[in-house]
């Protein structure tokens, strides 16, 4: 049996963050965590690890059939060609990213990650499965240009491993490397609500492209974190897709093929901002900030919850060439059901228990169907209506899990 030993990079995300978090509480910082908050966090980074399962070996593969029928020149694999790929990764990467801030329907994928309030590295983890396959696209210029895609994939990971320990406050300014490196404080900086920070230091390693573009800003005052408009929202399918529906809005409201092509490629920062309220009310997204903390047994059970889908995930990584589809889909959806669950959780939303018997009904239809008895599935349906009829368990789950000390509940 084959291991992938990439599925050992998510529980050592995870033991860096509890790092980070312990030593905010030794430095007093432990206000820069918010359990709401990083748990969307981790929310978005479970989706995209176990969606790019699904995707990632197509990169390659498409990196190599450029490579090998396209590739404008013949560049060797001497040891001096990695630093100038390194250099070709990050310009690529900040172009990516610029335009990622400025066309609409790229912004739609890459808002994901600016939507966190608090800067530390769960924020790190906010990376969508659309904006990976988008500066996927991207990084295809680098095997037109004609490096090996093995050199490529491998760079990747270190370009990605690097920008995971930019999003801390934890670390300061660097002294002399701040006019080399993007540092947590360069990178701080881009996150940053502030409007003398907006649309600054795109690069993701180096500095140089933001100063070569005009793009580069140092820390000044301290930067507040996250959107100019924030999201009144933890959902996990809200977080994903407001913005496009956002831009299905604007596209509908917009008279003439000038307005409706800005809607989709024009920039962010002119998009009606009159539109986000309406559409939180129509669909219901408006978040209640609690003033007490959630009650132990409804922590629990979401930490329950968000360790059982880290585990799923990691052996799924691990063993993901030796599962059969039907194990892969049935697994993917579980969790991704389960993060949906998990964001009505935070939100505290009376429909939560509808989904729970759903999840429920789908773990015991995966079992019938991997013994092929399928068709007993009836009975722990019919046992559900049962137990629902007798003991009121919509009731009781309510009365246990939605239900903040603040008695305050969402609908």
């Amino acid at each position: 049996m084959t291991v992938n030993y990439l599925a050992f990079a998510i529980p050592a995300f995870f033991i860096f963050v509890f790092i980070e978090f312990k030593i905010a509480q030794q430095q007093k910082k432990a206000k820069i965590f918010k359990y709401e908050s990083t748990v969307a966090n981790f929310s978005v980074g479970i989706a995209e690890r176990l969606l790019n399962l699904f995707i990632a070996a197509s990169f390659y593969q498409v990196y190599d059939w450029i490579y090998v029928n396209y590739a404008i020149f013949d560049i060797s694999i001497k040891w001096y060609v990695w630093i100038l790929l390194l250099l070709s990764t990050d310009l690529v990467w900040y172009w990516y990213h610029r335009l990622g801030h400025e066309i609409n329907f790229l912004w739609a994928a890459h808002i994901v990650h600016h939507q966190s309030e608090e800067f530390n590295l769960s924020a790190a983890a906010r990376i969508t499965t659309i904006q990976a396959v988008f500066r996927n696209v991207f990084w295809c210029m680098l095997p037109l240009v004609g490096f090996h895609p093995n050199m490529i994939i491998t760079i990747l990971l270190a370009h990605g491993a690097y920008s995971f320990f930019t999003h801390t406050q934890l670390i300061g300014k660097l002294g002399w490397l701040e006019y080399v490196l993007i540092t947590p404080s360069l990178h701080g900086v881009h996150h940053a609500s502030d409007e003398k920070y907006l649309d600054k230091n795109y690069g993701d390693v180096f500095v140089f492209w933001d100063k070569l573009f005009g793009t580069f800003q140092t820390e000044e005052e301290a930067p507040k974190y996250g959107l100019t408009h924030p999201i009144k929202s933890y959902s996990f399918l809200w977080q994903h897709f407001h913005y496009y529906l956002e831009i299905g809005e604007a596209y509908k409201r917009a008279n003439g093929f000038k307005a409706k092509w800005n809607a989709v490629f024009g920039s962010p920062a002119l998009m009606d901002q009159n539109i986000r309220p309406v559409l939180e009310e129509r669909y219901h997204q408006n978040k209640i900030q609690h003033e007490a903390k959630p009650k132990p047994k409804f922590k629990i059970y979401l930490n329950i919850q968000l360790v059982m889908v880290v585990a799923m995930l990691t052996g799924t990584t691990a063993f993901y060439g030796s599962l059969t589809l039907v194990h892969k889909v049935a697994i993917a959806v579980f969790i991704l059901v389960t993060l949906i669950n998990i964001g009505a959780l935070l939100e505290q939303r009376r429909w939560i228990y509808y989904l729970e018997c759903f999840r429920l009904i789908l773990l015991f239809g995966y079992f019938f169907y991997t013994f092929n008895i399928i068709e007993l599935l009836i009975f722990p349906v019919v046992g559900l209506i049962i137990l629902e009829r007798n003991f009121s368990l919509n009731s009781l789950y309510k009365k246990h899990l939605l239900n903040y000390q603040s008695n305050t509940i969402n609908t």
